[in-house]
């Protein structure tokens, strides 16, 4: 029962690895831009890219997620997000950022969300402080439903946890100015408590 039960496993982690292989080809065509058709709901994308795993201040919100490829975005969406992250590192090296999901590389249907099917919808993370003031980032493990299950109270407060509105204020602006440098700006910001 135990070789076969190994076996299983085995065969899990290749497809899982063949999967994620074939999420990072898929993402990697050319440095042509993508392309997005229809809208946050019905469309679809093409050449879709992602910001990297992590960076000097930031990270996706899980590693099986964006293996899974749940973290694609319209090439000019990924290339905002990494300048507005370049430029907080520059200008507020302490603050950290979660980013969350974004699409998969050819868009379309993205369950459970109802929206992101073109590439052009991004899902952040607010940036958190503990309760001594510490810089900190929002839990995003599974038992959490990898970030998508914190929930905070009216003060925004969430157990030892409290929402930095000041690093919110600055990365939303740090994106605005980034998507403004690349022809683009944001349309619609959507803070779900």
């Amino acid at each position: 029962m135990r070789k076969v039960f190994g076996y299983i496993l085995a065969g899990l982690a290749c497809a899982f690895g063949a999967l994620a292989a074939f999420v990072t080809w898929a993402g990697s065509r050319g440095p042509e831009p993508s392309r997005c058709h229809g809208n946050l709901v019905t469309g679809s994308l093409e050449g879709g890219r992602r910001p990297p795993y992590s960076g000097e201040n930031f990270r996706a919100y899980s590693l099986t997620g964006y293996l899974a490829g749940r973290t694609f975005m319209h090439s000019t969406v990924a290339k905002t997000v990494v300048e507005a992250y370049a430029q907080l590192a520059r200008e507020h090296p302490d603050l950290r950022f979660v980013y969350g999901e974004s699409a998969w590389p050819w868009g379309g249907n993205f369950f459970p969300h109802k929206t992101h099917a073109n590439g052009t919808a991004v899902d952040f993370f607010v940036p958190v402080r503990t309760a001594a003031g510490a810089v900190g980032e929002l839990p995003t493990s599974p038992i959490r439903l990898f970030g998508y299950g914190v929930s905070f109270d009216k003060s925004g407060q969430s157990g030892g946890l409290k929402i930095d509105f000041a690093a919110m204020a600055l990365h939303l602006q740090a994106l605005e100015k980034a998507a403004r440098a690349n022809g683009t700006s944001i349309s619609r910001v959507i803070f779900d408590v």
